[in-house]
């Protein structure tokens, strides 16, 4: 019964990776059917924007992202103005009044993330290979989607609507997956001081925001708004579909769809690093490969077998010491019989030496 029970703990531990994986997103094995894919190379906070026009009002809803870990607090910034600690996917809708030159933030919704140490909602990453999908629309497609869950808005409300966030990453290999992408899109509404929250907004572009009142109309706005109600840079890698609401049959659910492209999303990256930058070469040797792996395994093995072996000698033959390990004997002489073999090995590549000028007769 003891070692029964040995057993499915050792068991339990060698399961444990698998379990994790299941409910968080590891960024560097994303795994969808029996392709790996690694989006290391996008680690970190990106964001895309959706920009809708109601005069007097410009309401900007950015969406950041970080497929490889949580997003963090924003220092000095009031928690009702962000999402709560470890989104993955942060939606906030920045309302302009161009009459008053104002900004102001409308909404704060948490689309994704693992919130379980607060509330019951997990991330629960679902990962579906598009090549070879049973959909007409993905048969034809490379890459694949990424389903988050853990949302909800209000945040707080036990009632308030569950969110959704779908990723469908597409092999792109020209684009590394950060053309015109901007960074963290989160701005502290102080900051803005009535400029409209953009797309990556920087210092440089407050001339632009200042001369907004002199665009000719018929080169369009300065925030790159099409008309459309969507204000989309159609050449970025990063791309907003949509954002409604669905139904999945039982409640109604808020869904965000993202595209992606990237070259990382293409089959057989993985095996490259899923790193992009200067010093790739130094990262790609820290990647334990097939050969470390094989290593460790045999050492635990062996490990394993000794201390099993010493236990069941232990507690059948009462054994001490040397005798408690298994062949104890063999391993005793094993300094011996390496010296023998290392001997007989030297006088293999010596040959038999000199007889002292005398030939065999």
């Amino acid at each position: 019964m003891r070692l029964h029970q040995a057993q499915l703990g050792f068991l339990h531990i060698l399961l444990l990776p698998d379990l994790v994986s299941s409910v968080t997103l590891d960024c560097t094995h994303v795994r969808a059917g029996k392709q790996s894919f690694n989006f290391e190379s996008l680690k970190g906070p990106h964001s895309v924007h959706h920009v809708v026009e109601t005069p007097p009002t410009i309401k900007n809803t950015t969406y950041t992202i970080d497929l490889c870990a949580g997003l963090k607090l924003l220092k000095d910034t009031p928690n009702k103005d962000q999402c709560p600690d470890n989104a993955r996917v942060c939606g906030i809708q920045y309302s302009r009044n161009t009459d008053t030159n104002t900004t102001t933030i409308d909404e704060v919704i948490p689309l994704a993330g693992e919130f379980g140490n607060k509330y019951p909602l997990h991330l629960d990453p679902t990962n579906t290979r598009l090549k070879g999908s049973d959909s007409h629309a993905d048969a034809g497609q490379e890459g694949v989607r990424i389903e988050l869950n853990g949302g909800r808005y209000p945040f707080d409300s036990s009632k308030g609507t569950k969110q959704k966030v779908f990723i469908e990453m597409l092999c792109d290999m020209d684009r590394s997956g950060l053309e015109n992408v901007p960074g963290d899109g989160r701005v502290p509404v102080d900051e803005l001081n009535g400029r409209l929250a953009p797309r990556g907004y920087s210092e440089d572009d407050e001339e632009n925001d200042d001369n907004e009142g002199d665009d000719d109309p018929e080169k369009g706005d300065d925030d790159g708004n099409d008309g459309d109600g969507d204000g989309e840079d159609n050449d970025a890698s990063l791309q907003f579909i949509n954002y409604q609401k669905e139904n999945n049959g039982k409640d109604e659910v808020g869904v965000l769809r993202l595209k992606w492209r990237t070259k990382w999303a293409c089959e057989g990256m993985a095996d490259k690093g899923g790193d992009d930058s200067d010093d790739a070469g130094d990262d790609k040797s820290q990647h334990w490969g097939f050969f470390t792996w094989f290593i460790i395994i045999l050492f635990l093995a062996v490990a394993a077998y000794l201390i099993f072996g010493s236990w069941l000698n232990y507690n059948r033959y009462g054994a001490r010491g040397w005798d408690l390990l298994p062949h104890g004997d063999t391993i005793r002489d094993i300094p011996y019989i390496v010296k023998d073999w290392g001997r007989r090995a030297v006088n293999a590549v010596q040959g038999p030496g000199s007889r002292g000028g005398y030939s065999a007769v």
